[in-house]
């Protein structure tokens, strides 16, 4: 307990220490104010943009829209990736291909999409899908690989059916990989969903990051910076804390 709290501490103080070098290097005028403003007219920015209503309806946008990309692709990618690795001659055929689709950047493929849906909803979510759909494929066909045979030896000569393996004997095996997998396939989702959004969009929190950037509102455009990075945190944290509570399944 005592060593949880020292490292939470370290972190406060880490973050601490990042916004005061960042209020010194902006006041002192070590960095142009103009290109860097300090962090408190930052935050306090960041206030105001909270307390406008078109900026909060924006951040509605992008977060159903990530949601809704997180929701389809999470599902998907776990069947995908189980039919994967329980077929291993399918396996050896399709991972390598995975693994080239994987190292391709998705940026180059944001117009298509943008043609194929137009600007709007779909374009976005179908991006943010695109983007997560790898990372989770790959994860899990990764997670089922990690089962332990003598496991599923075990459930199989006591006549488990496909289905009984599958949620008692695999899920319990890959879900604490599956949530390290679901953090950084979030980060995957967020960033197509923004890219997106700055590319080619009406609305969502990504839009006004592009326009504050277009115009040079630094103030504005780090407090965007900020949010995006606060949701990002948010998220983390409670599958990190799900992740732990989930710990003792490790095998």
């Amino acid at each position: 307990m005592t060593g949880t709290l020292g490292i939470k501490a370290a972190r406060v103080a880490v973050v601490l220490a990042v916004f005061a070098l960042w209020e010194i290097l902006s006041r002192t005028g070590a960095v142009n104010p103009r290109l860097l403003p300090s962090a408190s007219d930052t935050l306090a920015m960041l206030g105001e943009l909270l307390a406008r209503a078109s900026v909060r309806n924006d951040l509605l946008v992008t977060a159903s829209e990530v949601a809704t990309a997180f929701i389809v692709a999470v599902p998907i990618g776990v069947l995908i990736g189980y039919l994967i690795a329980e077929n291993r001659y399918f396996a050896e055929v399709v991972k390598p291909l995975l693994f080239f689709a994987f190292s391709i950047p998705k940026s180059i493929f944001l117009p298509m999409f943008i043609l194929v849906f137009g600007v709007g909803f779909s374009e976005k979510v179908g991006f943010g899908f695109f983007s997560t759909i790898f990372i989770v494929v790959m994860s899990t066909t990764t997670a089922v690989e990690s089962v332990k045979v003598e496991h599923l030896t075990v459930a199989r000569s006591y006549g488990a059916t496909p289905a009984q393996t599958a949620f008692r004997v695999y899920l319990p095996s890959m879900l604490p990989v599956l949530l390290e997998a679901l953090r950084i396939s979030m980060i995957f989702n967020l960033t197509g969903v923004i890219l997106a959004e700055m590319y080619a969009s009406r609305d969502g929190i990504g839009h006004q990051i592009a326009t504050w950037g277009e115009n040079f509102q630094m103030k504005q455009l780090l407090a965007g910076v900020l949010m995006i990075a606060a949701i990002a945190m948010a998220f983390n944290e409670l599958v990190r804390s799900v992740e732990t509570r989930c710990s003792h399944w490790r095998t």
